[in-house]
């Protein structure tokens, strides 16, 4: 969590950790420890919007132009931010935010997120995979969520790990899953592979984007396992188009 690191104190980290559960264990292989592997079932996953009939990123960004705030007050979006300014806003069927992308490279250590590429390294995410070890943050595509606090609690939007989520950059869109959690003040991260996936640079200490990056979580949409990048792909697309009306 590269700049949200500077905000933490050990109590809220471990606060956030100590509230996330561990999914359910089913049967999944795990996933590669290079950067450039891929989460179980996920070798030759076609890309979202390279498939016939795809919702794109304009269809799910005009679903979203107007916020029904559900978050009590707003989100700075980096721990030296001056001011609040991401709210939380929901639909019947989904919440969104819309803010910038700082890079999650926690949970399982590979060549690509570990103590020397990412200084706030942390060798846990609050979720786990089927098989109880942390996510693979540069193989696995997910989104990190503020922690349970006074501006908004995830859990009570109908979210939790393993929640699939449409994330909207440019003319592109990607399907992952809500996979960690962050400092309870601060939106706006996501692993390395989904800043990958959305073609912006996924160094932890250096990459992300500014701004620009649409969220949409899907309410009760969680998926088992929570590694399975196919399951998380096939049923963010589906849920998109019913989002959009189609």
């Amino acid at each position: 969590m590269r700049t949200r690191m500077l905000a933490l104190t050990s109590a809220v980290c471990g606060a956030a950790l100590l509230g996330a559960a561990a999914l359910p264990a089913s049967a999944s292989g795990s996933s590669s420890g290079s950067a450039s592997g891929s989460a179980s079932g996920s070798a030759q996953e076609p890309e979202a919007d390279a498939d016939a009939g795809v919702v794109t990123a304009a269809d799910l960004l005009a679903e979203v132009r107007a916020c029904s705030r559900i978050s009590k007050g707003k989100y700075r979006t980096d721990s030296g931010s001056a001011k609040a300014t991401v709210p939380v806003c929901g639909t019947r069927d989904a919440v969104f935010w819309k803010a910038d992308m700082d890079i999650d490279c926690d949970g399982r250590k590979t060549r690509a997120c570990n103590r020397k590429t990412d200084p706030y390294f942390l060798p846990e995410t609050a979720f786990q995979s089927s098989r109880g070890e942390p996510l693979d943050s540069a193989a696995l595509p997910h989104v990190v969520v503020p922690g349970p606090g006074k501006v908004w609690d995830y859990r009570k939007s109908g979210l939790t790990g393993g929640s699939v989520v449409a994330v909207v950059y440019r003319d592109r869109v990607r399907y992952g899953v809500i996979g960690d959690t962050g400092p309870t003040g601060i939106i706006g991260e996501a692993s390395y592979a989904m800043a990958k996936a959305l073609g912006i640079d996924p160094d932890p200490s250096t990459g992300g984007a500014e701004s620009g990056v649409t969220y949409i979580a899907f309410k009760n949409s969680r998926i088992s396992p929570i590694e399975s990048r196919a399951r998380a792909q096939s049923r963010g697309a589906a849920l998109a188009r019913e989002f959009v009306g189609r």
